[in-house]
Protein backbone atom coordinates (compact mmCIF):
# COMPACT_ATOMS: atom_id res chain seq x y z
CA UNK A 1 0.00 0.00 0.00
CA UNK A 2 2.74 2.40 1.00
CA UNK A 3 4.66 1.52 -2.12
CA UNK A 4 1.65 2.31 -4.34
CA UNK A 5 1.16 5.68 -2.61
CA UNK A 6 4.80 6.61 -3.11
CA UNK A 7 4.61 5.67 -6.76
CA UNK A 8 1.45 7.71 -7.24
CA UNK A 9 3.05 10.71 -5.57
CA UNK A 10 6.11 10.43 -7.81
CA UNK A 11 3.89 10.25 -10.89
CA UNK A 12 1.92 13.31 -9.79
CA UNK A 13 5.08 15.35 -9.31
CA UNK A 14 6.39 14.25 -12.68
CA UNK A 15 3.14 15.07 -14.48
CA UNK A 16 2.83 18.44 -12.79
CA UNK A 17 6.40 19.41 -13.53
CA UNK A 18 6.71 20.44 -9.91
CA UNK A 19 9.56 22.85 -9.25
CA UNK A 20 10.63 24.99 -6.35
CA UNK A 21 8.60 28.22 -6.25
CA UNK A 22 10.39 31.10 -7.99
CA UNK A 23 12.45 33.27 -5.70
CA UNK A 24 11.40 36.92 -5.47
CA UNK A 25 13.47 39.06 -7.77
CA UNK A 26 16.01 41.25 -6.02
CA UNK A 27 15.13 44.93 -6.33
CA UNK A 28 17.16 46.89 -8.84
CA UNK A 29 19.79 49.35 -7.71
CA UNK A 30 18.53 52.67 -6.42
CA UNK A 31 20.57 55.74 -7.40
CA UNK A 32 20.12 59.48 -6.97
CA UNK A 33 21.77 62.29 -8.95
CA UNK A 34 21.71 65.96 -7.96
CA UNK A 35 21.07 68.37 -10.84
CA UNK A 36 21.76 72.08 -11.18
CA UNK A 37 18.39 73.70 -11.85
CA UNK A 38 19.26 77.33 -11.21
CA UNK A 39 20.41 79.88 -8.68
CA UNK A 40 18.93 82.93 -6.95
CA UNK A 41 20.20 86.00 -5.18
CA UNK A 42 17.43 87.18 -2.85
CA UNK A 43 17.86 90.93 -2.48
CA UNK A 44 15.94 91.39 0.79
CA UNK A 45 15.84 87.90 2.17
CA UNK A 46 14.88 88.98 5.71
CA UNK A 47 11.56 90.33 4.52
CA UNK A 48 11.15 87.59 1.90
CA UNK A 49 11.66 84.55 4.13
CA UNK A 50 10.48 85.44 7.65
CA UNK A 51 7.14 86.64 8.96
CA UNK A 52 8.76 87.36 12.35
CA UNK A 53 11.60 89.63 11.15
CA UNK A 54 14.05 86.83 11.93
CA UNK A 55 16.80 87.49 9.41
CA UNK A 56 19.03 90.40 8.33
CA UNK A 57 17.90 92.28 5.23
CA UNK A 58 20.10 90.47 2.71
CA UNK A 59 21.16 89.73 0.06
CA UNK A 60 21.42 85.94 0.21
CA UNK A 61 22.41 83.36 -2.40
CA UNK A 62 20.44 80.14 -2.67
CA UNK A 63 20.44 77.39 -5.27
CA UNK A 64 17.67 75.62 -7.15
CA UNK A 65 18.25 71.87 -7.26
CA UNK A 66 16.44 68.98 -8.93
CA UNK A 67 17.05 65.25 -8.64
CA UNK A 68 17.10 62.22 -10.90
CA UNK A 69 16.21 58.89 -9.27
CA UNK A 70 16.80 55.52 -10.95
CA UNK A 71 14.98 52.54 -9.48
CA UNK A 72 16.29 49.52 -11.36
CA UNK A 73 15.64 50.49 -14.99
CA UNK A 74 12.92 53.06 -14.20
CA UNK A 75 13.48 56.80 -13.84
CA UNK A 76 11.88 59.61 -11.90
CA UNK A 77 12.65 63.33 -11.90
CA UNK A 78 12.02 65.25 -8.68
CA UNK A 79 11.20 68.91 -9.49
CA UNK A 80 11.87 70.57 -12.81
CA UNK A 81 13.78 73.78 -12.04
CA UNK A 82 13.71 77.20 -13.61
CA UNK A 83 12.40 77.58 -17.18
CA UNK A 84 14.76 76.15 -19.77
CA UNK A 85 14.70 79.28 -21.92
CA UNK A 86 16.71 81.03 -19.19
CA UNK A 87 19.74 78.79 -19.84
CA UNK A 88 22.89 80.90 -20.02
CA UNK A 89 21.10 83.98 -18.70
CA UNK A 90 20.69 86.00 -15.53
CA UNK A 91 17.30 87.65 -15.10
CA UNK A 92 16.99 90.62 -12.74
CA UNK A 93 13.65 91.00 -10.94
CA UNK A 94 12.64 93.42 -8.17
CA UNK A 95 13.03 90.86 -5.36
CA UNK A 96 15.72 88.61 -6.81
CA UNK A 97 17.99 87.67 -9.67
CA UNK A 98 17.63 84.25 -11.30
CA UNK A 99 20.33 82.35 -13.18
CA UNK A 100 20.22 79.06 -15.06
CA UNK A 101 23.41 77.53 -16.43
CA UNK A 102 22.11 74.47 -18.28
CA UNK A 103 18.82 72.72 -19.07
CA UNK A 104 18.03 69.45 -17.32
CA UNK A 105 17.89 67.49 -20.60
CA UNK A 106 21.41 68.63 -21.45
CA UNK A 107 22.66 67.50 -18.04
CA UNK A 108 21.08 64.07 -18.48
CA UNK A 109 22.59 63.43 -21.91
CA UNK A 110 26.14 62.61 -20.69
CA UNK A 111 24.80 59.83 -18.43
CA UNK A 112 22.70 58.41 -21.28
CA UNK A 113 19.24 59.30 -19.97
CA UNK A 114 16.77 60.52 -22.58
CA UNK A 115 13.78 62.75 -21.72
CA UNK A 116 11.30 60.10 -22.84
CA UNK A 117 12.72 57.65 -20.28
CA UNK A 118 11.41 59.70 -17.37
CA UNK A 119 8.40 57.75 -16.09
CA UNK A 120 7.43 59.98 -13.18
CA UNK A 121 7.81 63.72 -12.71
CA UNK A 122 7.29 64.38 -9.03
CA UNK A 123 6.67 68.03 -8.16
CA UNK A 124 7.13 69.31 -4.62
CA UNK A 125 4.85 72.30 -5.33
CA UNK A 126 3.62 74.58 -8.09
CA UNK A 127 6.09 77.49 -7.94
CA UNK A 128 7.88 78.37 -11.17
CA UNK A 129 11.35 77.34 -10.01
CA UNK A 130 10.06 73.78 -9.48
CA UNK A 131 8.03 73.29 -12.69
CA UNK A 132 9.93 75.38 -15.25
CA UNK A 133 11.20 72.54 -17.47
CA UNK A 134 8.38 70.03 -16.95
CA UNK A 135 7.28 70.12 -20.59
CA UNK A 136 10.64 68.64 -21.66
CA UNK A 137 9.50 65.24 -20.34
CA UNK A 138 6.54 64.26 -22.54
CA UNK A 139 6.13 60.66 -21.38
CA UNK A 140 6.20 61.39 -17.66
CA UNK A 141 3.25 60.94 -15.35
CA UNK A 142 3.03 64.17 -13.37
CA UNK A 143 2.59 63.62 -9.62
CA UNK A 144 1.59 66.82 -7.81
CA UNK A 145 -0.59 67.84 -4.89
CA UNK A 146 -4.31 68.12 -5.59
CA UNK A 147 -4.56 71.44 -3.76
CA UNK A 148 -1.68 72.79 -5.83
CA UNK A 149 -3.48 71.78 -9.02
CA UNK A 150 -6.53 73.72 -7.86
CA UNK A 151 -4.35 76.84 -7.46
CA UNK A 152 -2.91 76.35 -10.95
CA UNK A 153 -6.43 76.16 -12.36
CA UNK A 154 -7.50 79.45 -10.78
CA UNK A 155 -4.45 81.72 -10.39
CA UNK A 156 -1.57 83.14 -12.40
CA UNK A 157 1.42 85.32 -11.54
CA UNK A 158 5.19 85.64 -11.83
CA UNK A 159 5.74 82.38 -9.92
CA UNK A 160 2.39 80.74 -10.72
CA UNK A 161 2.48 79.82 -14.41
CA UNK A 162 -0.07 77.10 -15.24
CA UNK A 163 1.01 76.94 -18.88
CA UNK A 164 4.21 75.21 -17.79
CA UNK A 165 2.03 72.19 -16.94
CA UNK A 166 -0.65 72.75 -19.58
CA UNK A 167 -0.53 69.29 -21.26
CA UNK A 168 -1.23 67.63 -17.91
CA UNK A 169 -3.79 70.17 -16.73
CA UNK A 170 -5.67 69.75 -20.02
CA UNK A 171 -5.69 65.96 -19.74
CA UNK A 172 -3.33 65.33 -22.65
CA UNK A 173 -0.83 63.62 -20.35
CA UNK A 174 -1.38 61.48 -17.27
CA UNK A 175 -1.48 63.31 -13.94
CA UNK A 176 -1.83 62.00 -10.38
CA UNK A 177 -3.30 64.55 -7.96
CA UNK A 178 -1.91 63.43 -4.62
CA UNK A 179 -3.42 64.32 -1.26
CA UNK A 180 -1.37 62.06 1.02
CA UNK A 181 1.89 60.11 0.94
CA UNK A 182 2.40 58.23 -2.30
CA UNK A 183 4.73 55.27 -2.90
CA UNK A 184 5.75 55.89 -6.50
CA UNK A 185 7.24 52.50 -7.42
CA UNK A 186 5.17 50.45 -4.93
CA UNK A 187 8.27 49.13 -3.21
CA UNK A 188 8.61 51.59 -0.31
CA UNK A 189 11.89 53.01 -1.60
CA UNK A 190 10.77 56.31 -3.19
CA UNK A 191 7.91 58.00 -1.34
CA UNK A 192 6.45 61.47 -1.76
CA UNK A 193 5.61 62.72 1.74
CA UNK A 194 2.70 65.06 2.31
CA UNK A 195 4.11 68.24 3.89
CA UNK A 196 1.49 70.98 3.38
CA UNK A 197 1.95 74.59 4.38
CA UNK A 198 4.28 76.21 1.89
CA UNK A 199 1.52 75.53 -0.64
CA UNK A 200 -1.80 73.72 -0.06
CA UNK A 201 -0.44 70.27 -0.95
CA UNK A 202 3.34 70.66 -0.77
CA UNK A 203 5.44 67.44 -0.76
CA UNK A 204 8.90 66.30 0.30
CA UNK A 205 10.61 63.15 -0.99
CA UNK A 206 12.06 60.13 0.84
CA UNK A 207 14.61 58.04 -1.08
CA UNK A 208 15.78 54.89 0.72
CA UNK A 209 19.24 54.39 -0.78
CA UNK A 210 21.35 51.36 0.14
CA UNK A 211 23.77 53.76 1.87
CA UNK A 212 20.92 55.20 3.96
CA UNK A 213 17.74 57.24 3.54
CA UNK A 214 17.80 60.70 1.97
CA UNK A 215 15.08 63.31 2.62
CA UNK A 216 14.62 66.04 0.01
CA UNK A 217 12.86 69.08 1.46
CA UNK A 218 11.06 70.66 -1.46
CA UNK A 219 10.49 74.17 -0.09
CA UNK A 220 9.54 73.15 3.43
CA UNK A 221 12.88 74.74 4.34
CA UNK A 222 14.87 77.14 2.18
CA UNK A 223 18.11 77.30 4.18
CA UNK A 224 19.70 75.84 7.30
CA UNK A 225 18.74 78.58 9.79
CA UNK A 226 15.04 77.80 9.30
CA UNK A 227 15.42 74.38 10.86
CA UNK A 228 16.29 75.78 14.29
CA UNK A 229 14.29 79.00 14.32
CA UNK A 230 11.22 77.69 12.47
CA UNK A 231 11.19 80.72 10.19
CA UNK A 232 8.03 80.78 8.08
CA UNK A 233 8.01 82.86 4.87
CA UNK A 234 5.16 85.39 4.77
CA UNK A 235 4.04 84.05 1.39
CA UNK A 236 3.42 80.50 2.69
CA UNK A 237 -0.11 79.21 2.27
CA UNK A 238 -0.67 78.18 5.89
CA UNK A 239 1.57 78.93 8.87
CA UNK A 240 0.25 76.20 11.18
CA UNK A 241 0.49 73.55 8.48
CA UNK A 242 4.06 74.64 7.75
CA UNK A 243 5.11 74.23 11.38
CA UNK A 244 3.38 70.84 11.63
CA UNK A 245 5.13 69.67 8.46
CA UNK A 246 8.49 70.84 9.79
CA UNK A 247 7.87 68.75 12.91
CA UNK A 248 6.97 65.68 10.85
CA UNK A 249 9.96 66.10 8.52
CA UNK A 250 12.38 66.41 11.43
CA UNK A 251 10.92 63.41 13.25
CA UNK A 252 11.18 61.25 10.13
CA UNK A 253 14.80 62.36 9.68
CA UNK A 254 15.64 61.43 13.28
CA UNK A 255 13.76 58.13 13.30
CA UNK A 256 15.28 56.93 10.04
CA UNK A 257 18.70 58.48 10.52
CA UNK A 258 18.17 60.17 7.15
CA UNK A 259 20.46 62.57 5.38
CA UNK A 260 18.41 65.76 4.92
CA UNK A 261 18.88 67.90 1.85
CA UNK A 262 17.40 71.40 1.88
CA UNK A 263 17.01 71.88 -1.84
CA UNK A 264 17.81 75.60 -1.86
CA UNK A 265 20.74 75.37 0.59
CA UNK A 266 24.13 75.17 -1.21
CA UNK A 267 25.82 73.42 1.74
CA UNK A 268 23.11 70.74 1.88
CA UNK A 269 23.11 70.05 -1.85
CA UNK A 270 26.88 69.60 -1.55
CA UNK A 271 26.29 66.64 0.80
CA UNK A 272 25.51 64.60 -2.31
CA UNK A 273 28.13 63.59 -4.88
CA UNK A 274 28.80 66.13 -7.60
CA UNK A 275 27.19 65.31 -10.93
CA UNK A 276 27.68 63.03 -12.85
CA UNK A 277 28.40 60.83 -9.80
CA UNK A 278 25.36 59.40 -8.05
CA UNK A 279 24.50 58.62 -4.44
CA UNK A 280 23.65 54.93 -4.01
Amino acid sequence: MIGRMAAAAAAFLALGGMQAPPQPQAPGELALWRLDCGEFVIKQYGAFFSDTFQYPPGPKRIVDSCYLIRNGDRYMLWDAGLPGELAGQTVDMPAQTMTLNERIVDQLAPIGVRPEQIEFLGISHYHLDHIGQAADFPNATLVIGKGDVEVLRTQTGDFIQPDRLRPWLDGERRMVEAQSDIDLFHDGRVVMLSMPGHTPNHFALLVRLASGPVLLSGDLYHFTEQVENRGVPPFNHNRADTLASMDRFDRIARNLGARTIIQHEPADVAKLPAFPEAAR
